[in-house]
């Protein structure tokens, strides 16, 4: 049985990762941060088939004791502070989590398991102000954000570990990849939730930023595939995961509201608070890579994947103010 660790198991990517290992049999560790509160929501149905490990991703000997308990085949690092408009007010916070803890989780394994294949989440951010497009595994890097600026860190220390120490390391530079359960905070997320609210009546506007930015966004299930399929090859190596898709903030918009049969004009306001201090303006990827190397296919569209968070984010509304309704009887 081959056994992975998972950084950040708990968040989107780690749980729809960890669904995927567990179905190939996998022995599957999850690293995770003593809190008063923990949230495994979206690991609930699977939390019982998980072996926890504690550990902070700031703290070198605790994840050297994760890796060492654990020893892992492969590493996937997902853990992060992910959220873009948080890393203005935290820049300090996001480099510490976002570039320096991978340093830490490199380290880790390169101390207590150094034969362990290592996958580290890069980010189309990294892109910013692109320079070219589509973007491609060459393509300069010009971050416009904390976060971006500290995911190239990361991306780089990966490389620099792959090169000076023969470790087997990967980058995934993943383009937005969005799903039921994604945050809140997200753009995709915030949008399917308050289509949800609206369409039942429980809230009247949408506030919004910039409605003009482009993304390629996808499904995160189809995502860790990718992951997966990295550490299976050969030769480690770094590859771009996107759609080759380009789609607005206002065509999300559409979407979305039509599905249940709105006009989003109706309802969105432009809120200057909600425009980034420095606007990543497209982001559009190149897959040619991971399609032709690691056989990789996508196998669900822009739309399909927006009518799916607007169905379980209507589900889940409906749920929560079944609940409330019965506690105010």
């Amino acid at each position: 049985m081959r056994k992975a660790l998972i950084t950040g198991i708990t968040g989107q990517d780690g749980s729809y990762l960890a669904e995927l290992l567990l179905s190939k049999d996998y022995k599957v560790y999850g690293v995770r941060r003593r809190t008063s509160t923990p949230n495994f929501e979206n690991v609930a149905h699977i939390q019982n088939d998980i072996h926890w490990l504690s550990g902070d991703l700031t703290d070198l000997a605790s994840l050297i004791e994760a890796v060492r308990q654990s020893g892992p085949d492969e590493v996937y690092n997902l853990a992060a502070q992910s959220f873009v408009a948080a890393s203005w007010p935290q820049p300090l916070a996001t480099g510490q989590i976002t570039a320096l803890s991978v340093t830490n989780m490199l380290e880790a394994v390169r101390i207590a398991k150094p034969d362990a294949r290592f996958y580290q989440a890069s980010s189309s951010e990294m892109f910013g102000k692109v320079v070219e497009t589509p973007q491609t595994e060459a393509t300069p890097f010009y971050p416009r954000s904390p976060y971006g600026v500290a995911k190239v860190y990361a991306h780089w220390i990966t490389v620099n570990y792959r090169e000076s120490f023969d470790m087997f390391a990967c980058s995934g530079i993943l383009f937005n990849h969005e799903s039921p359960r994604r945050g809140l905070e997200f753009v995709t997320r915030k949008v399917t939730d308050a289509v949800a609210r609206i369409k039942l009546g429980l809230q009247q506007e949408l506030r919004m930023g910039n409605l003009d930015s482009l993304r390629d966004w996808g499904f995160a299930g189809d995502y860790v595939k990718a992951m997966w399929l990295m550490l299976q090859q050969d030769r480690p190596d770094d590859y771009v995961i996107s759609t080759g898709e380009m789609h607005s903030v206002r065509e999300l918009l559409q979407i979305a509201f039509s599905y249940v049969g709105l006009n989003y004009e109706d309802y969105v306001v432009i809120d200057p608070q909600f425009v980034r201090p420095a606007e990543v303006d497209l982001l559009l990827g190149d897959c040619a890579k991971a399609k032709e190397k690691l056989d990789w296919r996508l196998e669900v569209g822009f739309e399909q994947l927006i009518h799916m968070m607007v169905d379980a984010d209507l589900e889940r509304v409906k749920r929560q103010a079944a609940v409330e309704a019965s506690v105010v009887v």
